[in-house]
């Protein structure tokens, strides 16, 4: 069986050539233009060749009511991705992995020649202690946490961030963050930008393709 990423809506044989790759993991319910500004910030500011996001079946801390169709979802993310290095994937799906820890681990194992580095919001650094193998996480990838208004004293203040107080580098080592000595990661600060998936979904909301 070959080696290959099956990005929704179009495949092929993954290259074994040094990358660096971000992976933006999440629901996407729906996708909006603050992911997209989160991953063109990153490919700025952390030197990376592409971002990945992985669209969720579902996130196991999330209830599946109000949850729409992994499809609906697949799609509202390749609408809003529209940039040559935002690629849309379904590979959890496609690895049936349901945790983060599982996810990135077989990502590495699967592509030994790609740098990856995760990419979450202040929200998530605060609450990551509830994922499964939370730890294991800053051991398999270097992160990149970035800010999120009200989040960020805690998040800097919280159980992640004080047991891995030694692997933060500055953010000033931003672009260097994807070749660092694991554990490694390092907390930007942004805009902020005022799109947020729940305020979409009552609107009732969806990004549509023309």
């Amino acid at each position: 069986m070959t080696d290959s990423v099956v990005f929704s809506g179009q495949s092929g044989a993954a290259d074994q050539r040094y990358r660096r790759i971000g992976l933006l993991g999440g629901s996407f319910n729906p996708a909006h233009d603050g992911h997209r500004y989160i991953s063109t910030e990153a490919l700025r500011r952390l030197g990376l060749d592409e971002i990945w996001w992985m669209v969720s079946p579902q996130n196991p801390l999330k209830s599946e009511s109000g949850m729409a169709p992994y499809g609906k979802r697949l799609a509202s993310a390749q609408v809003v991705a529209r940039h040559p290095r935002i690629r849309v994937t379904s590979i959890e799906a496609e690895m049936g992995t349901q945790y983060t820890a599982d996810t990135l681990e077989s990502l590495v194992q699967r592509y030994p020649a790609t740098h990856f580095v995760w990419l979450m919001g202040a929200d998530n650094l605060l609450q990551i202690p509830r994922w499964r193998d939370w730890s294991k996480i800053f051991n398999t990838v270097p992160i990149a946490v970035f800010a999120r208004d009200s989040y960020d004293s805690k998040a800097l203040s919280g159980i992640a961030a004080h047991r891995f107080r030694a692997s933060r580098l500055p953010a000033s080592a931003a672009k260097v963050l994807a070749d660092a000595a694991l554990p490694a990661w390092v907390f930007l600060r942004i805009r902020p930008h005022p799109a947020a998936a729940t305020d979409l979904r009552q609107a009732g909301h969806w990004p549509h393709g023309s």
